[in-house]
This record gives structure tokens, C-alpha cells and sequence, in this order.
């Protein structure tokens, strides 16, 4: 994924990455599945609204929709973070909770090499 922006709001870092292609629903519920287990916390939510997912099969049983946010506390970087998907697109909003030093000030070089790898993961995932 490119990181295409990074700023500062309110506490949190807003970014927007873009994936190399556009993706359907089926790539956004691959990429929420792959995430699933690395989150306390998580919240799925479809065209805004928060849905019931007990497992991460369920996942890829969700309507298909505009949207999927995957939100919660990520055991891999260590703070608030919420990924949102945006169906038939490559645009990926990205949202990191400014509560540690890494992420504190939107710097885009230091921000990407936190985040990249992590986001390019996912999108290897969608593929899977």
C-alpha cells in the first residue's frame, strides 16, 4: 500500500493509504479475516454500523455493503487503531491513536515506516 497522507486531529493520526488495485467485498472481508485474531476489542462495522462477528468465518459471510471498519486495540502496534475499507475502491483510511511517542506527531516519513509494513500485510492478505 502508498501512503498518500498523514495529519494530526483531535489526538489521532488520520491517514490514507492507497492498495495497488481497486477491491471488491470479498478482498475487504479477506483482509478483515486476516486481522480478526490481532485486535483486543474488535468491532467490525458495515457501512458505519457495528455487526455481530463471533468468529472470523463470520466475516466472510457479512452483506455486501460500501464500507467495513475494523476497529479496536491492536496487539501488533500497541495502540487504538481503526482500518477502514471502502468497497470497489483502492482508497484504505487508516486512524492511530496518538497515546504513544511513535505516533504522536504526523511526520509522514516515521509514520509510514511504522504502518507500512504492517498495511501491506494486509493487502497481501486479500489475496490469499
Amino acid at each position: 500500500m502508498l501512503l498518500v497522507g498523514v495529519q494530526e486531529d483531535s489526538g489521532w493520526l488520520l491517514s490514507r493509504w492507497n492498495l495497488t488495485y481497486r477491491v471488491g467485498w470479498e478482498h475487504i472481508c479477506k483482509a478483515a479475516k486476516s486481522v480478526f485474531d490481532y485486535y483486543d476489542g474488535l468491532e467490525i462495522l458495515v457501512n458505519d454500523k457495528v455487526v455481530d462477528v463471533s468468529s472470523k468465518e463470520d466475516i466472510l459471510h457479512l452483506d455486501e455493503a460500501g464500507n467495513m471498519t475494523v476497529r479496536g486495540m491492536s496487539k501488533i502496534i500497541k495502540v487504538p487503531l481503526m482500518i477502514t475499507f471502502y468497497n470497489q475502491t483502492n482508497v484504505v483510511n487508516v486512524s492511530v491513536a496518538g497515546v504513544t511517542d511513535e505516533f504522536k506527531t504526523a511526520d509522514y516519513q516515521k509514520f509510514n515506516m511504522s504502518l507500512g509494513q504492517y498495511m501491506d500485510s494486509i493487502e497481501l492478505s486479500m489475496y490469499r
